[in-house]
Formats: C-alpha cells, structure tokens, sequence
C-alpha cells in the first residue's frame, strides 16, 4: 500500500476547515464569518491568527459605509488549503479500496 498523506494540520481541525471554505470562495466580514460559523469573537480570532501567522491570510480595511476588515484566503492559503483537500480525497480513495 501507498504512503497514506498526512493532512495539515492547521486546516484538520472543524472550524477551520469551514473557515477555510468560507475564505477561499470570497471575502468575508468578521461579522459573516462568525454568524456562519456559529463561534464566538474569541475563538474567531484566534482561528483567524492561526491562519494569519501561517502566512495563509489576507485582511483589508474597508472604509466604505461603516469601517470593518474583510478577510480571504491567501494565494499561498488558497494553495495549501488545495493540497489538504487532496490529500482528504486520497485518504477517502484509499479507505474505499482497502475494502
């Protein structure tokens, strides 16, 4: 049998896999994001962080209307984010055939 993949483990955690899903399609306000995700500020933020200091997040002011930063993956995020979801699609391929 194959090397199995070991997924990121920056994204192999629930809610920053959904983060992640919600960034890499378009920008987001800390606002949607915490109302999709059901989290509180707190643990948004420090999901945001882990992600900013990987070096995997992008964040503008926006000064339109009322001030608020929006928030995307990175290019470098967008990528990694890319190989985590093929590394899960090669683990799932495998349990599939190892039955």
């Amino acid at each position: 049998m194959a090397e199995l993949p070991k997924p990121n483990p920056l994204f192999h955690q629930s809610v920053r896999t959904r983060l992640a899903v919600l960034l890499n399609s378009k920008e987001r306000s800390f606002s949607q994001l915490k109302s999709q995700l059901d989290v509180t500020d707190g643990n948004l933020d420090a999901h945001l962080r882990k992600f900013s200091s990987a070096g995997y997040l992008h964040s503008q002011m926006v000064l339109s209307g009322r001030p608020h930063t929006v928030y995307q993956l990175s290019e470098s995020g967008s990528a990694a984010f890319m190989h985590y979801i093929n590394d899960l699609l090669r683990l799932i391929d495998a349990a599939k055939k190892a039955n």
